[in-house]
């Protein structure tokens, strides 16, 4: 009689069925062993990682906060940083929602805090990044890219304008280096400027600055000083460009003000350098600007901080309050007339204004009312 053939993973083995367990347990262990000592050592790595990520989530986590300043302040800290994490499609779609004006010429766009305009070190998005996509959900595949017309630092808020073709943009950018645009931002000052209403008319430069960082700054170049009670003409520095702001106080309170600025000339951060070391008053949140020689948070009264809700040591998240209100851009290409733009205070300015006691203008009030009822909660 012939002896009974088992087939095992592709063997055909003969044997009267008594040695087929051991035979075959000797041909399945090495690959059994082999199997799973690989899944032994991949849950091995996967817990592992898995623990890891929980000790940096443990690490990163901060209590949250029953102060709704503190609260404010950590939800901005935490939008700008998932600002630079998320997917350029989600970026451009929350673009498209802060649209104030849209044409065959131009989209104006609402600016959010801590979204920068163009690349550099450290910047893994920026508004121009993002430009091809916000014309395909706007005009469809087939849209060309967006273009910029001017450009707005990127803890600055508020109006920005982009031209749908190279040849408007460049149009635009003219209005703007010929000082035809009528351009009017609000800023929460520390301190209150004197006199209430004025021209700032001084020169800036950039410098190097000395201290236990170095660091580069913008600063004041002034054509005169003051010697004995005598107003002495100075050395022009030939690297010095003019730099002139019209400002205005809305509102104030002993220690802060609401003030609108007009720059005339559009010098890199010439309303940052003019407030702070032209008037002494440097906008709340410039964490830059507010002392010549250090890289440090700005320091704020005890008076101020309680106003807040704050705590010194947390100043340094406090986001810089300087926003762009208004652009008047005047007739251009088919259209006969001025164009009027206007973009709401975001809601951790009026949260602030509310804070310190400063009140808006009547005819922006109601236009805020909306934000300032969120800034609230």
């Amino acid at each position: 009689m012939a002896a009974p053939r088992w087939r095992v993973s592709g063997l055909w083995i003969w044997g009267n069925g008594q040695g087929l367990g051991s035979l075959f347990s000797l041909v399945s262990k090495p690959f059994c062993s082999v199997a799973a000592a690989s899944t032994s050592v991949n849950a091995q790595r996967l817990a592992e990682r898995l623990r890891a990520q929980k000790r940096e989530q443990d690490t990163n986590k901060k209590p949250v906060s029953t102060n709704p300043v503190q609260r404010r302040v950590q939800e901005i800290v935490r939008f700008t940083r998932q600002l630079q994490r998320v997917h350029p499609n989600v970026l451009a779609k929350a673009l498209t929602r802060g649209i104030l004006h849209q044409d065959n010429n131009l989209v104006v766009i609402n600016k959010p805090y801590g979204l920068p305009v163009h690349g550099g070190p450290g910047v893994q998005l920026c508004i121009s990044d993002v430009l091809p996509i916000l014309a395909k959900m706007l005009h469809g595949h087939k849209a060309e890219p967006l273009h910029l017309c001017h450009r707005l630092d990127k803890e600055t808020t508020g109006v920005m304008v982009l031209a749908w073709d190279k040849d408007m943009a460049h149009q635009v950018q003219e209005l703007f280096r010929t000082r035809q645009v009528v351009k009017k931002y609000w800023a929460i000052t520390v301190r209150v400027p004197m006199p209430s209403a004025g021209v700032v008319d001084i020169p800036i430069v950039e410098k190097e600055a000395q201290g236990q960082q170095q660091h580069r700054k913008m600063t004041l170049s002034p054509s005169y000083r003051m010697d004995n009670g005598k107003m002495v003409k100075v050395r022009h520095s030939r690297n010095a460009q003019v730099a002139v702001t019209r400002y205005q106080v809305l509102s104030s309170t002993l220690s802060s003000a609401l003030v609108e600025l007009q720059p005339i000339t559009g010098i890199k951060h010439q309303l940052r350098v003019h407030l702070s070391f032209g008037l002494d008053c440097p906008i709340l949140g410039d964490h830059k600007y507010s002392d010549w020689n250090r890289l440090a948070p700005q320091k704020l009264s005890v008076g101020t901080l309680k106003k807040l809700g704050l705590e010194q040591s947390k100043a340094r998240y406090i986001p810089l309050h300087l926003h762009a209100q208004q652009l008047i851009l005047p007739a251009l290409g088919s259209r006969k007339e001025d164009l009027n733009l206007v973009c709401k205070l975001p809601r951790f300015f009026v949260c602030s204004l509310r804070r310190l006691g400063l009140e808006m203008p009547n005819q922006d009030k109601n236009e805020n009312n909306e934000a300032e009822h969120l800034g609230a909660q």
